[in-house]
């Protein structure tokens, strides 16, 4: 994360990571955000998994969002990758467009944050990159993690005959970016102060599941985080994995907030199924694994819930209350 000043001439670049990122890249393998790389030497016998993903303003989060927010976010969704994965975080690299107008109280909050959202889950800050932009304020953070060689969870190694299981609950994150963009409908006006809070929340900020990595990596056949959506992203997993699979909808486990937004208006529940932004874990696994996981959730305070089944064939079928099959449209976000 240097800066490009000449030989014996300090940049305002270089002034800027000193002042605000250095204090935060903690790791000595950062080497104080002063070379070129860092240096970091992954656990013996363990494999290196590495994940990014960019937030641009005004796409994954409103230009109004509190920096610290913002900066929380980009963190969470890499480590909710990892967490997938069965990964535990090693560390950080940042890369961020600063638009000329972004004030400096604002840079120092989003620096902030990161430095102690990165502290608290155990992925320092290692290096990165910090350049001007005209366009929007863009985030991108590629996290750096390790499973013991060989027991990364893939996505596609689902077989047939074994159970659904997401963690927490599905469309929350989803139903708080409606109600940020239209919160006169009636089912967020159906909601008191706690629960229109609790899904904006939730948007705001993910809780990436890594404390359940190891039990993943135990018991899981496959597994995925859910960010575009549960059907879209169950629909990718079963693709990749060669398989078909059916869930019902009833059973996906919903927080008291959305569904009483449900409940007040039944159309948000299509959104909620196929909405972006929750971060819990997807996985698949044989029914003689599901004890085991769920207490293990039970005991990091995470809820886990059977939705459906894999089989031999191809596509997702997903029924509502009758039995009947629901139209979920596209049932993702999809950039493209």
């Amino acid at each position: 994360m240097t800066g490009g000043a000449g030989e014996g001439r300090i940049s305002g670049e270089d002034l800027l990571i000193a002042r605000l990122f250095e204090p935060i890249a903690r790791h000595p393998g950062a080497l104080g955000l002063k070379d070129d790389a860092a240096v970091l030497a992954p656990p013996p016998g363990h494999d290196l998994v590495l994940t990014k993903d960019a937030l641009v303003a005004g796409v994954h989060f409103f230009p109004d969002d509190p920096p610290a927010s913002v900066a929380r976010k980009a963190l969470r969704v890499n480590l909710s990758d990892l967490a997938a994965k069965g990964a535990e975080p090693l560390g950080i690299l940042l890369a961020i467009a600063i638009p000329a107008d972004m004030p400096a109280e604002a840079l120092e909050a989003f620096a902030q944050a990161l430095g102690a959202d990165a502290h608290a889950h155990g992925a320092p800050l290692l290096g990165g990159d910090t350049v001007r932009t005209p366009g929007p304020l863009t985030i991108s953070i590629t996290a750096l993690g390790a499973v013991p060689a060989g027991t990364m969870v893939k996505r596609a190694s689902a077989p047939p005959g074994q159970a659904i299981v997401v963690t927490g609950t599905i469309g929350d994150g989803a139903l708080g970016l409606c109600l940020r963009r239209e919160p006169g409908r009636p089912g967020f006006a159906a909601l008191d102060s706690a629960g229109r809070e609790f899904l904006a929340d939730r948007y705001l900020h993910p809780r990436p599941r890594l404390a359940l990595a190891g039990a993943l990596r135990r018991f899981a056949s496959a597994a995925m985080d859910v960010s575009d959506g549960l059907a879209g992203d169950l629909a990718k997993m079963l693709a990749a994995s060669g398989v078909g699979g059916e869930i019902e909808a009833e059973r996906v486990p919903l927080s008291p907030a959305a569904r009483a937004a449900i409940a007040a208006e039944p159309a948000l529940l299509v959104p909620a199924l196929t909405g972006g932004d929750d971060y819990e874990i997807l996985a698949v696994m044989p029914d003689h694994n599901l004890d085991a996981f769920a207490a293990t959730a039970t005991a990091a305070g995470i809820g886990t819930t059977v939705i459906g089944r894999t089989f031999a064939g191809e596509g997702l079928l997903v029924r509502d209350g009758e039995g009947a099959p629901m139209d979920l449209g596209a049932g993702s976000f999809s950039h493209f």
